[in-house]
């Protein structure tokens, strides 16, 4: 799991740009609470996923909030295709 990304919390979707190096994990906390971050892939990290931004401190009530406040905060992901998956 990715640092920043609690091991006690959920990723229920994880959103990547066309070029496979920025990637945003929506989850979801033990208290029902959702949240996200952005990451980045790097060859000099040997492709691991690094944080580039502090947005998992916030919480959402629902997973569409969380995702609204991704898109606004995170300038790519509204290029990105998004996929609805069942709760």
């Amino acid at each position: 799991m990715s640092k920043r990304i609690d091991p006690s919390w959920t990723v229920v979707d994880s959103i990547e740009n066309n070029e496979h190096n920025r990637c945003v994990d929506l989850f979801r906390r033990p208290d029902g609470t959702f949240g996200f971050e952005e990451f980045r892939r790097d060859a000099e990290d040997a492709g691991a996923w690094t944080p580039v931004q502090y947005y998992s401190h916030a919480a959402w009530p629902s997973r569409e909030a969380a995702l609204s406040a991704a898109t606004r905060a995170v300038i790519w992901l509204n290029a990105a295709p998004i996929r609805q998956r069942p709760a």
